[in-house]
């Protein structure tokens, strides 16, 4: 299971998140410790962030965090009021190439995920794809069930004139379940996605028991809203239940929690 943290509120560096933390993403790179397969998350870092006109970026490297310099270099000059950052434990059989390696992006939307769809080669990558048009198709350049996860949400968000993040992840999750109903495996799907102006944060199984996920707010003063994989300190984290999602918009930075009707 990677290691996930998303943040939306006043801007701040990157090297907060990634780095200045008690138990930053870089800590829980080679120290996790909610992993529930797996020892450490070596395999690969990246981070997603916008600039102050709402244009994404993404840095992705195959190598460790704790060995990336280029990245805490980076993560000290780069200011974003928001950022997804995420390090990989690569699945079985899954190759260390660039293209298996988060965040996803498609314009405006950053996306990163943490999870797996059971036997996904045999399961679901063939329905997934079917399921597709040909611009959302061509989209994916990689093998792993998340970048197939995000093509899907990709597909509705551009499917409805008035979708939104919420409505697009709770349609992608819908059909997630109904395939995986279908074709009878399971599959976890705690993920993170933003358009710069709200973020949104999904902690889900089907079947099975999802990974671990939190959120962090201060009422007295409200910054931001951090989501990890694992508390970043002692202090204000609180836990998601299970089929839950959390949104924040960027013009509040008020959390709102949403229990899904799903199965």
């Amino acid at each position: 299971m990677c290691r996930l943290i998303g943040y939306l509120g006043n801007g701040i560096r990157l090297e907060q998140l990634l780095y200045k933390e008690e138990h930053s993403l870089y800590r829980q790179s080679y120290n996790p410790l909610e992993l529930k397969s797996g020892v450490v998350c070596g395999d690969g870092a990246g981070v997603g962030w916008y600039d102050e006109a709402g244009k994404s970026f993404i840095y992705r490297n195959t190598i460790p965090l704790w060995n990336d310099t280029n990245l805490q270099e980076l993560s000290q000059y780069v200011q974003s009021n928001c950022t997804v950052g995420y390090v990989r434990l690569a699945g079985m059989g899954e190759s260390l190439d660039i293209s298996n390696c988060q965040p996803f992006r498609s314009e405006k939307l950053l996306f990163v995920h943490n999870g797996e769809i059971s036997n996904f080669k045999q399961t679901l990558y063939r329905p997934i794809r079917d399921g597709l048009s040909d611009s959302t198709y061509h989209l994916i350049k990689g093998m792993t069930d998340s970048e197939h996860i995000f093509a899907m949400l990709v597909e509705m968000w551009q499917s409805s004139f008035d979708s939104n993040l919420l409505s697009a992840l709770s349609m992608t999750l819908q059909t997630l379940a109904d395939l995986a109903q279908k074709y009878d495996t399971t599959f976890t799907s705690n993920l993170i996605v933003s358009d710069g102006q709200a973020m949104a944060a999904v902690r889900y199984a089907y079947g099975t028991e999802a990974p671990t996920l939190y959120w962090s707010y201060d009422e007295n003063n409200p910054n931001g809203v951090i989501v990890a994989s694992e508390p970043l300190s002692k202090q204000n984290w609180i836990s998601f239940e299970e089929q839950s999602i959390l949104l924040v918009e960027a013009d509040s930075l008020i959390p709102k929690i949403i229990q899904m009707d799903l199965p």
